[in-house]
């Protein structure tokens, strides 16, 4: 690969031993009494706590605000000047942080709801740990960054806002006799507390969408369980919860295959599927607080037919597999360990290669799969060079095709998008983020470069970083939409080019909840605005060209499903052929109530 001038070459990758890092030290605790029950206790582990990592930029002029940024070496840009005229951010930070403001402390952090005797809270958390405390990342082998504003770091999907009193609004719509349907729980005997007759569609109004189907939840422990994954094909929708995996015809409901059930709970699945349509879930090895989450099985979504499996080894001293991230990028299975990973086949099992450590101490950590198969280390954790290191690996292979170090302090805390590469950062010392993207070849392309506080939707990784664990975020090949903070009122989308990180427009949601983007579609963009206490979601499109981008109502789901859209704690979406999936991805295994798992909303 070619690297920026001045910087080392990349070392070649040395084979797995010896110790690995030891873990970082995790946040301090949040203050005050929890807003959630608390999560599940999970065993001690030795795998990489979430830390922050980027690397430290050498003695050069001080960026923009005296800001250090996130890339290493300096190179051929050292001496361009940075945005808003000032001189380029390529050196030791010589003040306070961005406006001479000394930042929040760490912000409380989002918890799972369940536990004994606690009642599943509503949807909702906190969506912006640096809130007004806008900081700014910046690289030395790059071209000159810019200061950005406060987002979301690990932020739980939320919910409508229950403090607020909104009357659900009639609107007029083709659909001139909305009534009641037959029950629209056509389910599998598996709900949670039993049969449930209700009919959510019961009141439904003039221009509002069907409750098509709902399923109840699984029972689920008292401590609550995961619920991961929504895969949708042509003809199947299927979901895992607890210890198992449930299929669904797309239009009625009704089972496509029987339920799958697994002897210990789901810890793992590929967020994407293959060409194929075959997914991986990966399942604990026993009951003990040390239970690993090891055991790999393929899974045909088109039939429930159980493929290959096999049962992932522990890597060396230190690396563990308590807990796994996997994906999927063309034909290669990607699972990544603590401080390693292993590809597989996804078709066939076979083992395809190992990235394990690497270079002074570079220990992969993260893996982010689809269009492009990225991988995160973690490098000297315990020297004077700490930082993060991006690379992307041939997905056949796993060679290098580039490199991507971050200064220190900075750490690699999400990807929304592998392809092209945009990448979120934190920095916990300075409160501060960094959104930037990359072109196809690891260079450096942009960065955002405004103030403004982002808020999508993202889940919260305990024991090892998630590079994919958000939602409410879409990327196409020119444009990146976030969606802002909602304060009381209706938030904006905001459209960002890729090119130069500044914001091309941007619309305010119909509504007085959150707009979050979904995906762009036939030159739109399609999001979902959620609930309120007393009015369904919504389904609406943007368009994406021109000179208007006002939404267009696609769907607006009935009043009585507001609670449930609600009460997800955490939930995941898709828009498909014109059917609206809600899912949850949290059970709270609370037996008194009639915990939803999913539902399927349609004209």
């Amino acid at each position: 690969m070619t690297q920026p001038p001045d910087q080392p070459q990349q070392p070649p990758q040395q084979p797995q031993g010896g110790f690995g890092a030891p873990p970082p030290q995790m946040p301090p605790p949040p203050q005050g009494p929890p807003q959630t029950p608390p999560p599940p206790q999970g065993p001690p582990s030795a795998a990489p706590q979430p830390g922050y990592g980027y690397p430290q930029a050498p003695q050069q002029q001080p960026g923009p605000y005296g800001q250090p940024g996130p890339y290493a070496q300096p190179g051929q840009y050292a001496q361009q000047p940075g945005p808003y005229g000032q001189p380029g951010p390529y050196g030791q930070p010589q003040q306070p942080g961005p406006y001479g403001q000394p930042g929040y402390g760490y912000p409380p952090q989002p918890q799972y709801p369940g536990g004994p005797g606690m009642p599943p809270p509503p949807g909702g958390g906190s969506r912006n740990p640096f809130k007004g405390k806008p900081g700014l990342a910046v690289g030395a082998a790059v071209v000159a960054l810019a200061l950005i504003g406060g987002v979301v770091f690990a932020v739980t999907s939320g919910g409508g806002d229950d403090s607020k009193d909104k009357k659900p609004v009639a609107r007029k719509s083709d659909d001139a006799k909305p009534s009641a349907s037959a029950p629209v729980n056509p389910g599998d005997g598996s709900g949670d507390g039993g049969a449930d007759p209700e009919d959510l569609n019961s009141g439904r109004k003039a221009g509002e969408s069907k409750v098509l189907w709902y399923k109840e939840a699984p029972n689920a422990p008292g401590s609550g369980a995961d619920a991961p994954g929504l895969w949708i094909t042509d003809k199947t929708v299927v979901k895992a919860a607890y210890k198992q995996v449930f299929a669904f015809n797309v239009g009625d409901g009704n089972p496509t295959w029987d339920a799958l059930t697994f002897p210990q709970k789901i810890c793992s699945v590929t967020p994407q599927k293959s060409a194929d349509d075959k997914v991986v879930v990966a399942y604990e090895s026993g009951t003990s607080d040390r239970a690993e989450c090891n055991k790999l099985q393929q899974i045909d979504l088109n039939t429930g037919a159980k493929g290959w499996s096999a049962t992932l080894a522990d890597g060396a001293l230190f690396d563990s597999t308590i807990t796994i991230s996997m994906s999927i990028t063309g034909k290669t299975l990607m699972v990544g360990r603590s401080q390693s990973g292993v590809a597989y086949d996804v078709g066939t099992g076979k083992k395809l290669f190992d990235k394990s450590k690497y270079g002074n101490a570079c220990f992969p950590t993260a893996f982010a799969g689809g269009g492009r198969l990225l991988s995160v280390a973690s490098c000297d954790a315990t020297g004077t060079n700490e930082h993060d290191e991006m690379q992307e690996l041939d997905p056949r292979t796993g060679k290098v095709k580039w490199t991507q170090k971050f200064d220190k302090g900075w750490r690699v805390a999400r990807t929304y998008s592998v392809d092209p590469v945009v990448v979120y950062s934190t920095n916990e010392d300075k409160k501060a983020w960094n959104i930037s993207t990359f072109g196809s070849n690891g260079t450096f392309r942009s960065q955002v470069s405004f103030d403004e506080d982002f808020a999508p939707s993202c889940g919260w990784a305990i024991l090892q970083r998630d590079l994919q664990g958000c939602q409410g975020v879409a990327v196409d090949s020119t444009t990146l939409y976030l969606p802002t903070e909602a304060s009381g009122g209706p938030n904006d989308v905001v459209a960002i080019n890729l090119a130069t990180g500044k914001e091309k427009w941007r619309v305010k949601s119909p509504a007085d909840e959150s707009m979050l983007p979904l995906r762009t579609e036939g030159g739109k963009l399609l999001a979902y605005v959620e609930p309120s206490y007393a009015t369904g979601g919504q389904v609406v499109s943007i368009p994406i060209g021109g000179s208007s981008h006002k939404p267009v109502k696609l769907l607006q789901n009935p009043a009585s499903t507001a609670g449930v859209e609600s009460g997800f704690y955490s939930k995941v979406f898709d828009w498909v052929d014109g059917r609206f999936y809600l899912a949850t991805t949290r059970l709270s295994g609370n037996d008194d109530t009639k915990e939803k798992l999913m539902l399927a909303f349609g004209k």
